[in-house]
Order: C-alpha cells, then structure tokens, then sequence
C-alpha cells in the first residue's frame, strides 16, 4: 500500500462500546448487531473481537452468518429479516441460525420444509408502526400457531423495530401496539435498539440489539459517542500530498466552488468520493491536520480534496489529516454533509486498507 490513506478500526473500543451498551439493559442478551460488514469494521473481525463478549450475534445475510460459523463463532446468530429463499431455511436449521419470520412466503416455505437437521428457529417479527416488515397486530395469532404446529421449527422469540426511538416521537405508539401482544405469546421479547436500549428501559425484556453504539456513536442528535460513555472505534484519515498556495480570487477544485479572499495555503489530501468521502461535503467540513483543527476548502473530487493549511505552519507534505474518528467525531461530520453517521461508516470503501489494533 503506498497511496496514504486508511481506515483504522480499535477492536478494544468495541469491547468497550459492547460491555457499555449491554449495561445499560442488565437482564437482557445482548445480540451484537453486525450487519452491512459491521457497519464498515468488518464483521469476521469485530466477531473475533467479541468471542469472548457478546451474548449473541444478529446480521443480514446467511453467507455472513455461515462465514462466522466457519470461523469458529458459535455464540446464537440471528437473521433480522429472515430467510430470502426457501433453501435458506435448511442451512440456517443445520446451523443453527434464526432467522425473522414476517411474512406469509416465508411461512410457506417453513411448512414445506422437511428439515433433516436441526431445528429452525423464529423469531416472529410485528409490523407495530414502522410498515417495512412484519405481521399486523391482528395476523400476529394466526402466524404464531402456523409456526407452533410445523414439524422442525422452534418459535423462540417476537420481535418488532423502532422508528423513531432516536427522536422526540420515542416508541409509546409502537410500544402500545406491541406490548400487549408479545406479552400474551409468552415468547422471549426483542424490541429494543441502540437507542431504546440507552433511552428507553422499559422495552428491553430478553433480548437487544444494539447497532451503532457498538462503533462509538451516539444514535440521538446533537450527541457524539461520547456523551453516551462510548469511544470512537473507526478513523478514516490520509495524508497531504500536494500543497498549493492561493491569492484572492483564486478557485479551487472542480466547479470552481471555492474562491479565495485572502492569501491561503492547501493541502490537497489523498481522500475522495471513491473512497467514501461524501463528495456534498460543503466548505469547511471539520478535520483535523496533525492534532489541529480545520476544515475542507472546495469540491470533494473522486480521489482528493482540499483542506486550510493557512494557520497550521508545520503542516505540509505527509500531515496526517483525520476525516473522522479520534478529535473528529463522526457525528459532527455527518452533521456538516447531511446524513447520519451509519451512511459514512457503511460508505468506506473496499480500496482503503483497514488496519486493526
């Protein structure tokens, strides 16, 4: 690797993030959340990390499950939104990974199963108000017994998703509609993500799922991780290759978008759009250049940008500039660009090197 930029992802951070979250709902599994590659940190990796920490295990797809039974994880897996094709259902009981059951395809395939090995288990998702995935309210009943009564398969668990439990609207709808419900069943309860399990006690019961607060960031507005005891577990940064010095009224970078008004020195840096960097980045975006504060000047290219050197006078060729991450928090960058931290984290892309410590 010789173009200077990487991702570095603190797996010691995570133990911390997952030990943090998992406190805040004693009494509950706490199924690690580690879908879309954890969001960017990688999924075998953070598994690894986690071996000895977390309860259990939830993601997308089968193939990440399989990967993670491959490499010796056997904590209990679980597929959030449940088989995509019937011969899913079969590897996922041999395997012994559960899966979401919310949709009357998938009951079908379920009954049609003819299971050899293992047993498949449930979890019964409710549409309570999100209108994604699930069963109505009134549906709930009828799907539970259809699973009760199929040979090879275990109903183990109701669950539903949040909508708004990261802002003012909260969960009492939801949880008003769900509650009842999951109660009557008798079946072990999951409802709660990163943000119930931090705001929202009363909807933890047997079992949560806890995303975002794992990699250090905080699901609610106006929060970094931090404020939530979290620490930031990924840093994107790269170096300054290039440095430019600018007169006023001078442009900068594709649309000439940036003009200067006083004489500036750039740095151009080896970050782009190719490499996850939103190129909607306005001006002024925070970074930091060597530990100090600054921002983006002009467009966001595919494979540079630029940043103000002006009141750093040592920095220069090979400065290391931080994107995100450490004294740069992920959440005020997704602030300044207008997206949320998830988007930036799942956005890194597969030619920046990971490095891990």
């Amino acid at each position: 690797m010789t173009r200077p930029i990487r991702v570095e992802i603190d797996l010691s951070a995570i133990k911390h993030n997952y030990r943090q979250s998992r406190a805040k709902a004693q009494g509950s599994l706490a199924y690690a959340v580690i879908k879309a590659n954890a969001y960017g940190h990688g999924a075998l990796e953070v598994a690894h990390a986690l071996a000895d920490e977390a309860d259990a295990f939830a993601m997308l797809n089968l193939e990440d499950a399989l990967a993670l039974r491959k490499a010796g994880i056997r904590q209990p897996l679980a597929l959030l939104e449940g088989p995509f094709e019937k011969q899913e259902t079969l590897l996922m009981a041999a395997h012994g990974i559960a899966g979401a059951i919310h949709s009357e395809h998938q009951l079908a395939w379920l009954a049609d199963g003819h299971f050899k090995h293992g047993q498949f288990e449930a979890w019964l998702k409710v549409n309570s108000g999100m209108n994604r995935l699930g069963f109505l309210p009134r549906q709930v009943r009828m799907a539970a017994q259809q699973l009760r009564n199929m040979n090879g398969v275990t109903l183990s668990t109701i669950m539903t998703h949040f909508a708004s439990a990261d802002d003012e609207r909260g969960v009492a709808d939801q949880w008003q509609r769900f509650e009842p419900i999951a109660r009557e069943s008798g079946l072990a309860i999951s409802a709660a993500n990163s943000a119930a399990v931090f705001r929202y006690p009363h909807t933890h019961h047997d079992r949560v799922r806890p995303g975002i607060t794992l990699f250090g960031c905080s699901p609610f507005e106006g929060q970094t991780g931090r404020d939530l005891g979290l620490i930031p577990a990924m840093t994107l940064s790269a170096d300054v290759i290039a440095v430019q010095h600018l007169q006023p009224g001078d442009n900068v970078g594709y649309g000439c978008c940036f003009t200067a008004d006083k004489p500036m020195r750039l740095g151009i840096v080896a970050c782009g759009y190719a490499d996850g960097y939103p190129r909607v980045a306005p001006n002024g975006t925070p970074v930091s250049i060597d530990g100090v504060r600054s921002g983006t000047v002009g467009r966001v290219s595919m494979d540079m940008l630029a940043v103000d050197l002006t009141h750093i006078e040592q920095a220069g060729i090979g400065s290391r500039v931080v994107l995100w991450g450490e004294d740069v928090p992920l959440e005020t960058v997704a602030s300044a660009v207008g997206t949320l931290a998830y988007e930036l984290m799942c956005g890194v892309t597969l030619r920046v090197p990971k490095l891990y410590r």
